[in-house]
């Protein structure tokens, strides 16, 4: 009957009911020599279960990608006709789209400038720069012809995720290229040489040692990230800023409009190089090198079941460019991908020997290029020698595109595009990194580029006051549908399954006077949440319930905060605490950083997150609390905590990565739990929020991501700030305390409080109901205060 009220009538309604519980509850005394509940064993699973659990995601993961390759290879067999290929290709390609971000509108003339000009030998270097978004400034180097001819080929070269534009191999191929009258553009990605955000670049920039090469590499990941919370991806940006050098080549006088080629080096190239060509169609030719078919790591030769055996989909792993948002969920696989390009000719290319005999993706092509268009003579294959173990000259190791592949791409481009190069034509006269540097001070002085922290801010205050506009003309009641709805679509399936109770058990002693329970949860089949409940020896009639999460799990909250579950079950309260999935008993691995990432980016293939998967396990231990007979049903309340000690006012931020003392991550995903439980479910009382993440959109002003890969949300940003979560949840109880800024620093109440203006306003109606601290308080004094 509760639901059919507005909720400002069911929170007084709880309320009232709350003080009379309480009020009936005689306050329980403790022994002198009761046992602490700080040195209660959290363990819920034995030695084996933990083991068993601590796998469980990666299985879930395993049996997601079985089921999308056997999908994949069942819906290519009913492909027999160019029709039904160009259906299936068009509806994965529309979404490989969508899943990239929003793009802005192309310009309608490239803004271009040359900046310096170095002189070759047959050849010239303009050092360019375009400005493919608003601000965010292009840095590359164009080989042209000594003697530009009337109708040169123009070529893109996207360089591997090891070194930036500088590297040998990439001017080598500019050289050659040019001197054979081609148009050759090579550009520094995103995050890349002079576009990098982070200022690691030469061994003096830091104490002490550290790895200077590979901080480009590196610090991607946290690129990914902020672009991730904006709704955009790092693929879907290095994909538009090289079609925007196709812009470049194509506004030259003398250019082949014909004749565009994108290559994509080995190791992390292809993948860009792949994707541009799919989306952009004045591409005629791409050579994406490891991407659509084996990769690096694949075992070779191919076992002769590689047909069925084979992983289509790919993999996924910290560096975000490989693993599609998506792309298992929708059926964009890399092979779909490049193969969307037909007829437009191709070079099926690998760093290493190629098993073309069993490869499957190749007789994938051949049946697209040759029986479908009758194009067989438009693609081919530059494969190098031995394997990624082997080490040169018996494997054709490269930094990004060998002169042993090459090789093999010459005479493709001239049967293809007439560009004539023979071996004996290769030409190296490599250059200082120093000549080759477009962005000059005085091109700085002229055009103030901005940083891409400067870009990433001000598009996510554009998509956040986009997102409040649309919530600010509707009623409390319509704004808190509209959030269910998009964090809905934000965080993918989200609706709890009814869990089923595996065991349980009760200690035989009571613990501080707590009665103790100890039980194991199957939320969805696999994955399993154990929980220790904690309720009064004796209790009159139902009790008001805390549910306490965090990424630290029921053991941190039952050695560090001892005296705050205590004082709740003094007072009469069932305290709850789980361990949802990959924390506590069933953590597998690393929380923090990089290392969080491997779980996350493939649960995002299959348009899953695994914040929106705790969120479901979450859902089902509320489920279960519900039912249970010593619980007053519409009493529970949440609490989100973080263990990580925030940093100090001292701490250095300015560290590379790959050393030891980097600042603490924050551990947002207690808050983040609360906040989204309480969204979801009607009946929570209050929330208590300590150390939690105070905004989303902080995360995109400093170079450095400071938040587990699997707290950031994709496209966040796109519905608001948690500011604008919080202020949702008007008018229940809302505590938020010592929480912490992008740098896991604590802020102070007042910087709070002014940082959650659109909550205040939301809670105008009833302002005591929103408070803010400078420092943690008593969590168990506030829920109780909450009853009176």
């Amino acid at each position: 009957m509760n639901n059919m009220l507005h909720p400002t009538c069911r929170h007084l309604v709880r309320t009232l009911a709350l003080a009379a519980i309480l009020s009936s509850l005689a306050p329980l005394s403790f022994a002198d020599d009761a046992v602490d509940l700080g040195k209660l064993s959290p363990d819920v699973l034995s030695k084996e279960q933990r083991g068993d659990a601590a796998g469980m995601i990666e299985r879930d993961i395993g049996k997601r990608f079985k089921e999308a390759n056997v999908r994949n290879r069942e819906d290519w067999l009913k492909i027999t006709t160019r029709e039904q290929w160009e259906k299936f290709r068009d509806e994965r390609i529309a979404k490989l789209r969508t899943s990239l971000g929003d793009f802005p509108a192309p310009p309608e003339k490239l803004n271009v400038r040359v900046t310096g000009t170095v002189m070759g030998d047959g050849f010239n270097i303009e050092n360019v720069v375009y400005e493919s978004r608003p601000g965010q400034w292009v840095t590359g180097n164009l080989y042209v012809p000594a003697k530009p001819g009337k109708s040169m080929p123009g070529i893109l070269i996207a360089h591997s995720h090891h070194r930036d534009k500088f590297e040998g191999e990439l001017q080598d191929m500019g050289m050659t290229w040019a001197r054979a009258g081609c148009l050759v553009l090579v550009i520094d990605q995103v995050g890349y040489g002079e576009r990098r955000s982070h200022p690691f670049n030469k061994a003096e920039d830091y104490a002490k040692p550290y790895r200077t090469s590979r901080q480009d590499y590196m610090f991607r990941y946290d690129t990914g990230v902020q672009l991730q919370l904006l709704g955009d991806s790092l693929m879907g940006w290095f994909a538009w800023d090289q079609s925007r050098g196709v812009d470049l080549l194509l506004a030259r006088p003398g250019i082949d409009p014909k004749r565009i080629i994108i290559l994509g080096a080995v190791a992390g190239g292809g993948d860009p190089a792949g994707v541009t060509a799919a989306l952009d169609s004045r591409i005629a030719c791409s050579v994406p090198f490891n991407f659509g078919g084996p990769q690096p790591e694949s075992k070779y030769p191919l076992p002769d079941d590689a047909e069925t055996s084979f992983n289509y989909l790919g993999g996924s792993y910290w560096d975000s460019t490989r693993g599609l948002r998506l792309g298992g969920r929708d059926g964009f696989f890399h092979w779909v991908i490049t193969a969307s390009t037909a007829p437009r000719a191709l070079i099926h290319a690998h760093e290493f020997a190629l098993d073309k005999e069993r490869d499957p993706v190749w007789k994938r092509y051949q049946k697209i290029w040759g029986d479908f268009y009758g194009a067989g003579d438009k693609v081919g294959i530059a494969t190098g020698k031995g394997t990624l173990k082997g080490r040169p000259p018996e494997a054709s190791h490269c930094n990004n595109i060998g002169s042993f592949h090459r090789k093999m791409i010459h005479p493709l481009f001239d049967r293809w595009f007439g560009i004539k190069v023979a071996e004996a034509d290769e030409y190296s006269a490599r250059r200082q990194s120093s000549e080759l540097v477009c962005m000059t001070e005085k091109a700085r002085q002229e055009l103030n580029p901005k940083s891409l922290n400067e870009v990433l801010s001000g598009l996510a205050n554009e998509r956040i006051e986009k997102a409040r506009k649309k919530l600010e003309t509707k009623s409390p009641v319509e704004r808190h549908q509209m959030l269910r709805e998009d964090w809905t679509m934000l965080l993918g399936p989200i609706a709890p399954a009814k869990p089923v109770v595996k065991s349980a058990t009760a200690d035989d002693k009571l613990v501080a006077g707590a009665k103790v329970e100890r039980i194991l949860l199957e939320v969805e089949p696999g994955i399993v949440v154990p929980i220790v409940v904690l309720s009064p020896a004796k209790l009159n009639g139902h009790a008001p319930v805390v549910v306490a999460v965090a990424q630290a799990g029921k053991e941190a909250f039952l050695k560090d905060r001892t005296a705050e579950i205590q004082k709740l079950i003094e007072g009469g309260m069932i305290v709850v605490l789980p361990d949802v999935r990959g924390t506590g008993e069933t953590r597998a691995g690393n929380s923090h950083s990089q290392d969080s990432n491997g779980y996350s980016t493939n649960m995002q293939l299959f348009g899953e997150t695994m914040l929106g998967q705790r969120l479901r396990d979450l859902r089902s231990v509320l489920t279960y609390t519900r039912e249970r007979k010593d619980v007053a049903a519409d009493r529970i309340s949440l609490w989100g905590d973080s263990f990580t000690p925030p940093n100090g006012t001292d701490t250095d931020f300015k560290i590379p990565r790959g050393v030891d003392n980097r600042p603490r991550e924050a551990e947002p995903l207690g808050g983040l739990l609360a906040l989204l439980g309480t969204l979801f479910e009607d009946n929570i009382s209050a929330v208590y929020i300590a150390g939690g993440l105070a905004s989303y959109h902080s995360i995109l002003t400093h170079f450095a991501v400071l938040i587990p890969h699997d707290a950031a949300v994709p496209g966040a940003l796109t519905a608001g700030d948690l500011c604008d979560l919080a202020g949702s949840l008007a008018p229940r109880p809302l505590r938020l305390e010592a929480m912490v800024d992008q740098q896991n620093r604590t802020l102070s109440a007042t910087e709070l409080k002014k940082a959650y203006e659109p909550a205040v306003k939301s809670y105008s109606s009833k302002p005591e109901a929103l408070s803010f601290g400078d420092e943690r308080t008593s969590a168990a004094k506030w829920f109780m205060e909450q009853g009176r």
